[in-house]
């Protein structure tokens, strides 16, 4: 055969939905058949989206997906094609099948389940034992699935391969994507093989999949990139031959193929040369982290909305940094159409700030609406008088603030069918700076894992694409304005700091001792420390978010709610 057409179909997939996953599966085979493909690749569980968690337990939902992986094999006529899906023999496994004109010839099952961080597959998945070689008009082609890569355990089976095709579930964190290139470099340098890398696009819940799907070269070249954030169909040329020229020259290889082989499946698939109409040449460049983090929390948003059934977000706009970005990413994410805006200005709030509201809803084009809770804070306040007895004012009216103004946006979700967005980032989620039943009510959280120099940073970012957030925004001291003059530095450190204390402690999970090691005030440390443990409860309850960094709240950092363990004693 001449050069190999391959197909990396990198879709957004809906977990459970598997009719409108194989509607979408079918349609990326019938266009890649007329683009002369031979080989079309798609994600790891492609046909159940990932992860399916707990709905393995449904045998009917395991019947839905075997039968949606046979309905696809009847559409692949003429091409191949690999599919992640769910295997049902003795057990359940994470697996891929192997397609070939309209037949299923082969299965993978995915040998390594990772069972960290975000991954719990070995809850839900039993391991395979084997490994699956293809061979097609003379060349051999590997089969894996995502942590069969990343952790390494390459036998010798695959060191003799002209390429390796890795299917994935990959999700996106800020730091990844150099990881995630340096390895698939390496590993193609050092087997001296192809490696065809496709990964899942989109969202679900907490998880953000950035697509990325690429190809490299034998020396470790990137040979091909697909779009990020986006749906894609990345069709490229292979010189298989290409492999076998580069390693032949080179020991190394060879020396690596003297280990003990593991069991492995060959398959021949069929090698006719199909009629390949020219590829227009493209050329996709890897985003810049700031660029990539915004995609994230937009597509994040976008999918979430679109998923769980809603169209339109409300949130509160104060005038403050924070919920300038949730608003430009609702915008961004929704359209500007679709997201309501609402000013809420208390006694405390300052006329700038509201001013700041007004310029960021007109710069964004979103409609705003104004309920001022004057009235309704002194309606409270005196219904309680009896109770509070005559006592000082404190954090107590602070957040009752906060709770009124969340009241105001659920009533307006009930009533409208309003997506409500909470507008907290990490460093306040952190230290518990935000009110339960508040600012924390909500059904999406889009800023939820973004510190809060983070949020400046992508402010400015978002900046750069049209005017979009008042420069004042950027500038003034973050306040809540909850009470006269008040600050955030009032109870916290600066935010650089404070971000920073957050990154070693939460984040990489540095004991007291060695966060002291470092240099900072031990007071300062110390009063951080223990607002994150007492502040537990309150991260239990927040309303989900993209999670965007290696640790994030949530499915990720699991801490006990009641928990006796002090670092700080």
């Amino acid at each position: 055969m001449g050069d190999f057409r391959v197909a990396l179909a990198q879709i957004n997939a809906v977990v459970g939905d598997t009719a409108r996953n194989t509607e979408e599966i079918v349609a990326k085979i019938k266009e890649g058949r007329a683009l002369g493909v031979d080989l079309i690749v798609f994600p790891e569980l492609a046909v159940t989206g990932y992860p399916p968690e707990d709905l393995l337990y449904k045998p009917d939902f395991i019947a839905k997906n075997e039968a949606a992986i046979k309905t696809i094999a009847r559409e692949a006529k003429e091409i191949a094609a690999i599919v992640g899906f769910v295997d049902r023999k003795t057990d359940i496994f994470n697996a891929a099948a192997v397609i070939d004109d309209g037949e299923i010839k082969a299965i993978y099952r995915k040998r390594s389940l990772p069972n960290y961080g975000v991954f719990d597959e070995e809850r839900y998945f039993a391991a395979g034992d084997r490994n699956l070689t293809l061979s097609i008009g003379g060349f051999k082609l590997g089969v894996l699935i995502c942590e069969d890569l990343w952790n390494g355990a390459l036998d010798s089976t695959l060191c003799a391969l002209d390429g390796l095709i890795v299917i994935n579930a990959s999700p996106f964190s800020a730091s990844k994507n150099a990881a995630r290139s340096d390895l698939l470099s390496s590993r193609a340098r050092d087997l001296r093989s192809f490696i065809l890398y496709v990964n899942l696009v989109g969202a679900q819940d907490e998880l953000v999949f950035d697509g990325a799907s690429a190809i490299y070269d034998p020396r470790g070249n990137r040979a091909a990139l697909a779009k990020s954030f986006e749906e894609d169909l990345l069709v490229c040329d292979l010189d298989l031959e290409d492999s076998f020229r580069v390693r032949v020259k080179d020991g190394r290889v060879r020396a690596m193929r003297r280990g003990v082989p593991s069991e492995t499946n060959e398959v021949e698939l069929n090698a006719a040369d199909r009629q390949k109409p020219p590829l227009t040449p493209r050329s996709t460049q890897p985003l810049e982290q700031d660029a990539a983090i915004y995609a994230a929390l937009k597509i994040a948003l976008k999918d979430y909305a679109r998923k769980n059934g809603f169209t339109k977000a409300v949130l509160g706009v104060s005038g403050g940094v924070d919920s300038a970005l949730c608003a430009a990413i609702a915008a961004d994410a929704l359209d500007c159409g679709n997201v309501l805006g609402v000013l809420m200005p208390s006694p405390y709030s300052s006329t700038e700030s509201v001013a700041d509201a007004l310029e960021l809803a007109k710069n964004l084009n979103v409609q705003t609406e104004t309920i001022a809770i004057d009235a309704l804070m002194f309606a409270f306040e005196n219904a309680l008088k009896p109770q509070f007895g005559g006592r000082a004012r404190d954090l107590t009216e602070e957040n009752l603030q906060a709770r009124i103004r969340g009241a105001l946006l659920m009533a307006l979700s009930n009533k409208f069918g309003y997506l409500v967005l909470s507008t907290g980032n990490k460093s306040e989620l952190s230290v518990g700076y935000s009110t339960l039943y508040g600012d924390l009510c909500g059904g999406f959280a889009p800023i939820k894992d973004v510190l809060k120099t983070k949020v400046y940073d992508l402010c400015r970012y978002r900046n750069s694409i049209s005017a979009a957030i008042p420069q004042n925004v950027l500038t003034k001291p973050p306040s809540a304005e909850l009470r006269e003059n008040q600050k955030d530095s009032d109870e916290l450190p600066d935010y650089e700091l404070l971000d920073e204390l957050i990154r070693l402690y939460v984040e990489e999970d540095l004991s007291l001792s060695e966060i002291d090691a470092k240099g900072y005030d031990p007071q300062i440390t110390r009063k951080i420390i223990a607002l994150v443990q007492r502040n537990e409860y309150k991260r239990a309850q927040a309303p989900v978010g993209a999670k965007i960094s290696d640790r994030a709240f949530g499915r990720d950092r699991r801490m006990p709610i009641s928990n006796g363990y002090d670092e700080l004693v």
